[in-house]
């Protein structure tokens, strides 16, 4: 299998087509594309890629699209859409690297941050017990004792 190459391909000239006809117009220029820089005229179109160029209707084709082209198997050239796929550089763990490690911090307990006065909850103190209001008959009879005649 061939090298596999990664293409941004500018759709903006379907747009000067007639309105129904620009998608239409989008594909044959992604295969007019893949045929000049793949040097073959046997050209095949992934379905996702198609899908994404009719996302949107006939009509409005996106500008540009990002296609990944290879040869095939039988000499056909494949273009797809591409994902974004790009490889990433390893870097080696602590422990590989020649580095020394950093030194582990111990976690100091946690202080409570000092209230404000709208957080603070009032504090309830003890009243001192009011004495009962005296009726005309007398002190008020205590709850425990029935009332007297």
């Amino acid at each position: 299998m061939a090298e596999e190459r990664v293409y941004t391909i500018n759709l903006g000239k379907a747009l000067l087509s007639q309105p129904q006809h620009r998608a239409v117009r989008a594909v044959n220029m992604v295969r007019e594309f893949a045929s000049k820089h793949m040097r073959s005229s046997d050209v095949k179109i992934d379905e996702d890629l198609a899908h994404q160029i009719w996302a949107r209707g006939a009509r409005s084709p996106p500008r540009r699209v990002r296609v990944r082209m290879w040869e095939g198997e039988s000499g056909e050239i494949i273009v797809s859409k591409h994902d974004g796929d790009v490889e990433t550089k390893t870097v080696p763990a602590a422990a590989d690297r020649d580095e020394p490690k950093p030194a582990e911090t111990k976690a100091e307990p946690a202080q409570p941050e000092p209230e404000t006065a709208e957080q603070k909850a009032p504090e309830t103190k003890a009243e001192p017990a009011q004495p009962e209001p005296e009726t005309a008959d007398g002190p008020s009879p205590d709850k425990d004792e029935p009332p007297k005649p």
